[in-house]
């Protein structure tokens, strides 16, 4: 009779065990992809003399609306070298929630209330563009936030597109999941973000990422260590074997705003 209790506590002892560890993953301590996540990717052109009043417009009234309607904001920054420009990355839980909460932000009556009030001494935008983003597997952050990648103030971003060959872009994908983002981080830059465009015409040739420096001059610094590396020498001679892989490339230096929800 005591043998069989001692067996019977045993066995539901494992029990609860087991249903512990099943209701905590491994990774529970990692933000889960969201399915259809995808990014939003916007560049503002202003006036002359009109970016103060666009930076205090999302400052004091867009970030909240934007929140309000389930767009998540990400990362708000002006470029380094270009003036009257802001550009800015949201998310949003898919293609068709962003429509939605674009809609639903366009017809609300205190974003109408703020736009009229912020034009009142002139016309504030001249150009807007936008680009819809897909993360890829490899993406450090694929749910919509940079919590913990960005640990320090004052970090300069780059964004990066590269442009591929045609049939090229998942050699691409591999070199970097495989080698190129280890290497960055070996010699100092930060991986945030890396994506493809949803837009067909890009979507086979394209690649969109934001790495972080601690400096313009470690942005250098780490460029050249990078460069110079055997490991990643050894890594692109291999890719590109069958071919080269890319045939443009556009880089931008960023600095992130002061209302910024990562800086």
């Amino acid at each position: 009779m005591i043998k069989h209790a001692i067996r019977l506590s045993t066995l539901l002892t494992t029990a609860f065990v087991l249903s512990l560890l099943a209701a905590t993953p491994a990774d529970a301590g990692e933000k889960k992809e969201k399915p259809g996540m995808v990014y939003e990717l916007r560049t503002y052109t202003t006036l002359e003399g009109r970016l103060p009043a666009l930076h205090a417009r999302f400052r004091d009234h867009t970030l909240q609306l934007f929140g309000k309607h389930g767009i998540t904001n990400v990362m708000y920054w002006t470029p380094a070298d270009k003036k009257n420009t802001l550009v800015y990355l949201i998310a949003h839980a898919s293609r068709e929630a962003a429509d939605k909460s674009w809609k639903a932000f366009g017809s609300d009556a205190e974003w109408k209330k703020v736009r009229a009030q912020s034009v009142k001494d002139g016309k504030i935008l001249t150009g807007v563009k936008r680009q819809y983003l897909t993360p890829t597997n490899y993406s450090p952050t694929k749910s919509g936030g940079l919590a913990g990648l960005v640990n320090e103030k004052g970090m300069v971003f780059e964004l990066r597109t590269y442009t591929t060959n045609e049939g090229k872009l998942d050699n691409l994908h591999s070199r970097f999941s495989d080698h190129t983002i280890a290497l960055f981080k070996k010699h100092g830059m930060t991986n945030l973000i890396y994506t493809t465009p949803i837009d067909e015409k890009t979507a086979s040739n394209t690649l969109v990422y934001v790495i972080a420096h601690k400096s313009r001059d470690a942005a250098k610094k780490s460029w050249k260590a990078f460069i110079g590396d055997p490991d990643w020498k050894k890594a692109y001679r291999n890719s590109i074997k069958d071919g080269k892989l890319v045939t443009k490339v556009q880089s931008e230096y960023l600095n992130a705003t002061d209302y910024s929800p990562s800086k």
